[in-house]
């Protein structure tokens, strides 16, 4: 697996291991299923500005790459888990868009029926298991369902994502403990885009690059450039195949950026203008596109039209979630308490 630290050119490299196999229809939808996301994500802010989505909403602009390479890698059967910069990584998994939308503005037809919103999206049978909000939780939460999976031999694995602000958590390393100890088939996966909120990684951290923090719990562990979507692939399906065939954790760092602040609420003017673009000029959309194109894949004409079409479909998913009910009153208290 190559070793980057440093994010890479605007064009993938050529394929290889894993990512040399993937067929024209696989890396088609692979394309696709970025644009889609971006979109989204670019409405949803949209129409956060507008007033029709409330509270905390963090968007996953810039890091498609990650989300599709990583759902790529997985089975159907798989567990995904993520902290709250989800809506791609849901979407990754099969969640339908319009379910998303309708969670994030609050309504009944929501996936968790407006109870949850931005922070909590979950689909179970997509094998999208949240959407957690509190920062590192969904890791020990992971380690569980990994526990269960090695206990039942489903022959399953589980995936977590978090971000370089919750690397320092405490119950994240007593997971890794745990995880080496009781060698259970998870992936660990740090999205480090080099803020925690608006915190600089460099003044909080004493290791870099992060994954080297697993030596001291005898896991596998490599980086990959996270805005490369073969490599970002090539990464997960690797992790992916060990954590299975050998029932033992890896933890993979994922170098990207997002191109927007931490929160709907953050100006993000801890960067200086040329930093950010400079972070754009590897944006993995065009980079694949281009490679794509220089593949002889498909055309520039073809990706113009995959676009546009994600353009007319997020309206009209914009349109639907506005239009659509929202959830009973009674529903408030339904599940505070647990029936006898």
């Amino acid at each position: 697996m190559k070793q980057t630290s440093q994010l890479g050119a605007h064009a993938h490299n050529f394929p290889r291991g894993r990512a040399a196999e993937l067929p024209k229809e696989t890396l088609l939808k692979m394309y696709r299923d970025m644009v889609e996301q971006r979109r989204f994500e670019e409405a949803t802010g949209r129409a956060y500005g507008l007033g029709k989505i409330m509270g905390f909403c963090h968007l996953y602009i810039g890091q498609e790459a990650i989300s599709v390479g990583a759902a790529a890698a997985l089975r159907p059967s798989d567990v995904m888990m993520s902290a709250y910069r989800i809506h791609a990584q849901a979407m990754a998994r099969g969640v339908p868009a319009q379910a998303i939308m309708d969670e994030l503005f609050g309504k009944a037809t929501g996936c968790v029926q407006g109870l949850g919103g931005s922070m909590h999206i979950f689909d179970i049978a997509k094998g999208f298991w949240g959407g957690w909000g509190l920062v590192g939780q969904q890791v020990p939460t992971a380690a569980g369902v990994a526990f269960a999976q090695k206990y039942q031999s489903t022959g399953d694995v589980t995936m977590v994502f978090f971000g370089d602000g919750a690397v320092h958590q405490g119950a994240i390393h007593e997971t890794f403990n745990l995880a080496s100890v009781w060698g259970l088939p998870i992936v660990f996966v740090v999205e480090n885009n080099q803020y925690g909120m608006g915190t600089a990684l460099s003044r909080v951290s004493s290791l870099e690059p992060l994954h080297e923090m697993a030596d001291a719990y005898k896991i596998r562990h490599y980086e990959f450039n996270g805005m490369d979507l073969l490599e970002s692939y090539d990464a997960f399906a690797d992790a992916v195949d060990y954590a299975r065939e050998h029932s033992r954790p890896v933890y993979l760092e994922a170098h990207c950026s997002r191109f927007r602040g931490h929160s709907m609420s953050d100006p993000g003017k801890y960067r200086t203008k040329e930093q950010l673009e400079e972070e754009k000029a590897h944006d993995p959309i065009p980079g694949f596109a281009a490679f794509l194109v220089d593949c002889g894949v498909t055309t520039h004409e073809a990706l113009e039209a995959v676009d546009e079409a994600a353009k007319a479909e997020m309206k009209l998913i914009l349109e639907r979630a506005e239009a659509a009910p929202w959830p009973d009153p009674e529903l408030i208290s339904k599940y505070v308490l647990v029936s006898p």
